[in-house]
């Protein structure tokens, strides 16, 4: 029985941007001085007054930029922190709300689902619609979405809100960098943009301690009422600190490819979530499975004949790129899967409590903290090959561990698949992102890393559709990792016959 929010709430509960600096009279003195010639002594003072207005209105500037590097970071972080904060409360909430594995599944998968879905969107749409009104567009329904994902009392009720939080967050993800990007100058670019993934990485990194420790100690309900509070401090950061550059010329927006994208995927994923429980001779099942084919195929097409696409499907041409793009969907799937169905197994398996299974994640983020910073420096000497490779190759032993731990049932070797995993993520996401960057042309970046975005996200989804698949068919944690890695062998494969040299920087520049 569900012991509802209202027994689980209980009360126990500025940035500034100097604007519109008077410079016109000193301006119009200057003018004056000049065209009358007024005596020297009299325009010492006002150019002056001139300067350190400038000087005023440039420390402001600077105090703003930080202040947005934070609230991006902030968003960021919370954007990630709900792809891993559920995994742990997944058994309390299937409990308290009476749904069945699948349902539990699904309160993860709908969120990734809808985020990778309308992600790859959301950047056209601020050039059309404008950067700061559709981030704070999107601020304000992943706000409210997350308040009333607290609030719900039925399985339906927060499958709905997490649909309408994955909006939002689609929205908010892309701008947050494009709003970032265009706050700096490119010799603070790099520091900023690393400063930014470091705050969403530590986001991540406690994505599954807090989840425990506000699951066991408060209730599940307080993984999604922490979001509100940072939500609104971020979007009166973006309003106080940040304008939108001068509008750009409107290249149109692919609304036949988004409208083919979403039902495609999300009845590709639904068929294939829902076949191991339903029957994968239902007639339910089987349009599902065959809509979303033929939706997903007639979405290539119409990708090839538009101009300004969602996904360029001629950039896959070139094997480097879809060989990067495919390591950041296997890396994408193993995360979501050791986050996913390790804290499950946990607690169901092992009988952690929340606590002890959040904790038990934390050997897989916190190292990351430490090899991010090397993962671009290695990628910088060395080229983006062989750390390219290396990253996915340690990446399949360390699942290939924690498979074989959880079929012995022994947890070292788990706990050494984890911190492994931990290791080697850096080496899945930066080569690749730069291998991608140098195996297109410059005035495609821009598509490229849409691409590789969605390709990510792609990742989530689908590997949590196909790992909730394989455990309906075989109740069995040790076969969902061995798919992972099955999958991560296949790609190693891949990109070891695809990837080259000459994706490399050196290459490049010669």
């Amino acid at each position: 029985m569900s012991k509802g929010w209202k027994a689980t709430f209980r009360s126990k509960s500025s940035c500034t941007h100097s604007e519109g600096l008077v410079v016109w009279p000193a301006l119009f003195y200057w003018h004056t001085a000049l065209t009358n010639r007024i005596a020297p002594d009299l325009m010492g003072p006002v150019i002056h007054q001139w300067r350190n207005e400038k000087v005023m209105q440039t420390k402001a500037q600077d105090r703003s930029r930080w202040w947005i590097l934070g609230a991006m970071g902030a968003i960021l972080g919370v954007i990630l922190l709900d792809e891993t904060v559920v995994s742990v409360a997944l058994p309390t909430i299937r409990s308290e709300l009476g749904l069945s594995r699948l349902d539990a599944h699904w309160v993860v998968n709908i969120y990734l689902l809808v985020l990778a879905c309308f992600a790859g969107a959301a950047g056209r749409l601020g050039d059309i619609l404008g950067i700061r009104v559709l981030l704070s567009a999107g601020l304000l329904i992943f706000g409210l979405s997350s308040a009333l994902g607290g609030f719900a009392e039925s399985g339906l009720a927060l499958l709905t809100a997490r649909a309408v939080q994955g909006i939002g967050a689609a929205l908010i993800f892309p701008l947050s960098m494009v709003v970032l990007i265009q706050s700096f100058d490119e010799k603070e670019r790099g520091l900023a943009l690393g400063l930014y993934g470091g705050i969403g990485t530590i986001f991540l990194s406690l994505g599954p301690l807090v989840g425990g420790v506000l699951t066991e100690y408060l209730s599940w309900r307080w993984i999604f009422w922490v979001n509100p509070p940072i939500v609104l401090t971020v979007a009166a950061i973006v309003w106080t600190c940040w304008r939108d550059p001068p509008h750009m010329p409107e290249l149109g927006f692919d609304w036949k490819g988004l409208l083919l994208l979403v039902p495609g995927l999300a009845a590709l994923v639904f068929g294939i979530m829902e076949g191991p429980d339903r029957g994968w001779s239902q007639p339910e099942v089987v349009v599902a499975l065959c809509a979303g084919f033929a939706a997903l195929t007639l979405f290539v097409r119409v990708e090839q004949s538009f101009q300004t696409p969602l996904v360029a499907i001629s950039l896959f041409s070139n094997p480097g790129f879809a060989a990067s793009n495919m390591i950041l969907f296997t890396a994408q799937f193993g995360k979501i899967a050791l986050f996913v169905f390790g804290a499950s197994y946990f607690q169901t398996k092992l009988g952690y409590s929340p606590l002890a299974a959040g904790a038990a994640l934390l050997p897989i983020a916190f190292p990351q903290i430490f090899v991010a910073p090397l993962a671009g420096k290695v990628a910088d000497k060395y080229g983006t090959r062989g750390p390219s490779l290396t990253g996915t190759a340690l990446g399949t032993f360390a699942i290939l561990l924690v498979a074989l731990g959880m079929h012995l049932e022994i947890t070292a070797p788990i706990y050494a698949g984890y911190v492994l995993w931990g290791c080697c993520v850096p080496f899945l996401f930066v080569p690749p992102r730069r291998a991608i960057m140098l195996a297109v042309p410059q005035n495609l970046h821009g598509q490229a890393s849409g691409i590789s975005m969605t390709f990510q996200l792609l990742g989530g989804t689908v590997g949590m559709a196909l790992g909730s698949s394989v455990y309906a068919l075989s109740s069995s944690y040790t076969m969902v990792f061995g798919l992972v890695a099955g999958f991560a062998a296949c790609v190693l494969a891949y990109s070891y016959a695809s990837l080259t040299e000459a994706n490399s920087p050196d290459r490049a520049a010669d």
